[in-house]
Parts: structure tokens; C-alpha cells; sequence
């Protein structure tokens, strides 16, 4: 056989692995899109929710002694929205932390404290979509949470990195404490073996706005 013929039966397997890698591509940044048009749409339909709740809750406000929505703690649930100001960090967040809720909000820990309660209000999301941003958290920067029941606001003391199975982060404090938990390292490949800890203590007097 010519050295000819040995490039023209290459010439097609070449192109072959080309067209199959360009159709990989093709679709892999099709789903990409897919994803990051779903999630904003979800985050969009989440404020409007979120306004609405607080809108109604003005306008009927709770009993003394007593939280409004009684019912927010349902699954899926809109807590409200999660701002770092100077990281330009703002999520929509619901009750839960399942995939489903993980894919499209920030998820509010089950069994933790809510905004505003005293203990531990505990937060969950991906290190590569809503709380990418967390990886240039400083002490002292600032967080916000606009919440069904008011505004609060909190301010970060300290970051840890700990292992998957320490859940110690998530007891309940005797203040008014915020817990935001991501996958750590940030740039990993894969499952981070990792959990990256942000800690925050509420800004006296902690009321609702």
C-alpha cells in the first residue's frame, strides 16, 4: 500500500473525530445555555415572588409576638434574596437544599434558624454558579437579606474549610448568626472534596426593616 493511500483512508477518520468533537461542543454549550437561561428565568420569577409576599405582608401585618408566614418553611419555599454588595453577589433563595432547589436558588437549610430568629441561619449553594463570587469574601464585608419578614443585615467574622461530614457549622448559636456553605477548592474539577464556610454575625440591633 502507497503512503498515498494510507493518508486518503486517514483523511476521513480525521474528519470524522472532528465533526464528532464539533457536535460535542455544539451541544454541550446548547445545554449551558439551556441551564443559564432556566436559572435566570427562575431567578427572575423568585423576586417577583419574593415583592409580592413582602408586598402582602405590609399590607397585613402579623400579629405582635408573631412571624408572618407561618408556612414559608415548606419545600421550595422563597425565603428572599441573598446580597454581598461588594462582591456583587445577589441570589434568590428557597427553602431546601435538593438538587432541583440547588440548581436554580441559593438553598435555605432545612431545621436552621431563619433571618431574623435567633441561631444559626444556614444558606447553601454551588461554588460554580451563585455563590462563585464567596472565593473573595473578606471579615468585615457585608451581608444582606431581604427576607418575606424584613431586612436584615450581617457581617462576616471569619471562613473555615472543612470537611463534608463536619456539620458542627450548622448548630444552633445563642445570636443572631449567618452560615453560607459552598464546595471548596473554588477551581476544582469534579466533586470538591471540601466544604468552604462563611460566618456572620447579624448587625445590632437585629430588626426587621
Amino acid at each position: 500500500m502507497s503512503e498515498n493511500d494510507v493518508l486518503r483512508r486517514a483523511v476521513p477518520k480525521t474528519c470524522a473525530i472532528e465533526h464528532l468533537l464539533l457536535a460535542i461542543a455544539v451541544v454541550s454549550l446548547g445545554w449551558y445555555a439551556f441551564v443559564s437561561i432556566s436559572t435566570a428565568r427562575e431567578q427572575s420569577a423568585l423576586a417577583r415572588e419574593l415583592e409580592q409576599i413582602r408586598f402582602r405582608a405590609s399590607a397585613s401585618p402579623a400579629e405582635p409576638g408573631r412571624r408572618a408566614l407561618t408556612a414559608r418553611l415548606a419545600p421550595r419555599t422563597v425565603i428572599g434574596r441573598i446580597d454581598v454588595p461588594r462582591l456583587k453577589l445577589s441570589a434568590l433563595a428557597r427553602e431546601g437544599v435538593d438538587v432541583g432547589t440547588l440548581r436554580t436558588a441559593v438553598g435555605h437549610v432545612p431545621e436552621t434558624a431563619l433571618p431574623g430568629d435567633v441561631g444559626n441561619a444556614a444558606f447553601a449553594a454551588h461554588r460554580d454558579t451563585f455563590f462563585r463570587n464567596l472565593e473573595g469574601v473578606r471579615n468585615g464585608d457585608e451581608i444582606v437579606l431581604t427576607t418575606t419578614s424584613g431586612i436584615y443585615r450581617y457581617t462576616v467574622t471569619g471562613m473555615t474549610v472543612v470537611a463534608p461530614t463536619e456539620t458542627s457549622v450548622l448548630r444552633p448559636t445563642q445570636g443572631h448568626t449567618l452560615t453560607l456553605v459552598t464546595c471548596y477548592p473554588f477551581d476544582y474539577i469534579g466533586a470538591a472534596p471540601e466544604r468552604f464556610i462563611v460566618h456572620a454575625e447579624a448587625i445590632a440591633p437585629a430588626r426587621p426593616q
